[in-house]
């Protein structure tokens, strides 16, 4: 555990590693910046490293609040009274959307972990909320794993299904955290390496159990629509779905390329089966191909990328005084939304 600026000069980080954080070192403080952990030992020596504090943490844009299950992981010990926003909830700019009251020597070492829980998991909760909202109730998945460093894709995945709405996730853990099994069908690779779509297909059927829905890329080596009634025609009812992920270089996946296969399959008496779409989607898109006739979106690197949403933590009140620093308002700000969580 950092506690003064002594623990981290003989902290050592083992070069023989992946370069994220474990549990145990977020917890301890040492992903804090160091100006806070200087703090400590500065407001030890003058006796005040413990004066109860109220601190209040606002965003600078609209968003959708995410990352309080993470706080109250790292808080839980900590005797500490914490209101905040339910999650899931629209915030706006500059309002109060957490409330920590307590000794500053118990919370203000992790004020940027605090902010950073908050910060990457309300953007990414506000990018698959949009996304979900433009599906008009069609399921939307996240499909964002490979766009972000390995050790936030569950994090990020987790929260675009539990806040954001996600119908699923891709990401093995990310899913299971939230009670989910993974979503997903079968990259480009596997079709490439059999050699033929329909062969891969028909494998795929008698390996795997029934219980996994038979949904399959159609975009490798023949046109789309020609390949799903291939699929169509082998598999009947065990067919669940295509997955539409033309290339960028081909034009991507159109409105008209989604219509002309929902058109070819319902003319083939397939109305069952299902079209997914993925590649590059954003809600303009999603709203425009499910018009077309798209039934699954999979959304990567619009939730992916989504910035995270600045977070701010200001000290409101200490020993019940209100103070502020120049240019904001003393006192706590009342915000009838906040909810006591601890």
């Amino acid at each position: 555990m950092l506690n003064f600026l002594k623990d981290v000069i003989d902290f050592k980080a083992d070069g023989a590693r992946f370069l994220s954080a474990t549990h145990e070192e977020i917890r301890s403080g040492v992903t804090t910046d160091v100006y806070f952990v200087n703090t400590r030992d500065v407001l030890a020596s003058v006796g005040r490293l413990d004066a109860p504090v109220a601190a209040e943490i606002f965003p600078r844009k609209n968003g959708i609040f995410a990352g309080m299950g993470e706080v109250l992981e790292l808080l839980k010990d900590r005797p500490l009274e914490i209101e905040a926003l339910p999650e899931g909830e629209p915030f706006g700019p500059k309002e109060t959307v957490l409330r920590i009251r307590g000794s500053y020597g118990d919370f203000g070492l992790f004020e940027t972990t605090l902010l950073g829980f908050l910060a990457s998991s309300s953007g990414w909760a506000t990018a698959a909320r949009e996304c979900v909202g433009a599906a008009g109730g069609k399921p939307v998945l996240s499909f964002g794993a490979r766009h972000v460093h390995p050790a936030v894709a569950s994090v990020m995945d987790s929260v675009a299904v539990k806040i954001g709405g996600c119908a699923g996730a891709s990401s093995v853990l990310g899913a299971k955290l939230v009670g989910k099994e993974p979503s997903g069908t079968i990259p480009h690779a596997a079709v490439l390496i059999v050699g033929d779509t329909l062969a891969l297909a028909e494998a795929y059927d008698a390996e795997l159990p029934p219980h996994i829905a038979r949904i399959f890329l159609v975009d490798t080596f023949k046109d789309e629509a020609e390949e799903t009634l291939r699929l169509a025609e082998a598999l009947g009812k065990k067919l669940g779905a295509i997955r539409l992920d033309t290339p960028g270089e081909r034009g991507g996946v159109t409105p008209a390329l989604v219509r002309e296969v929902r058109y070819r399959l319902d003319m083939a008496s397939f109305q069952h089966v299902q079209i997914v779409v993925s590649g590059g989607l954003t809600p303009g898109r999603i709203a425009e191909l499910s018009a077309s006739g798209a039934d699954v979106f999979g959304v990567g690197s619009f939730i992916a990328h989504a910035p995270p949403i600045d977070m701010t933590m200001d000290i409101k009140e200490i020993e019940g005084r209100p103070v502020a620093k120049r240019g904001r308002l003393p006192g706590v700000l009342a915000n009838d939304r906040l909810v006591r969580i601890k």
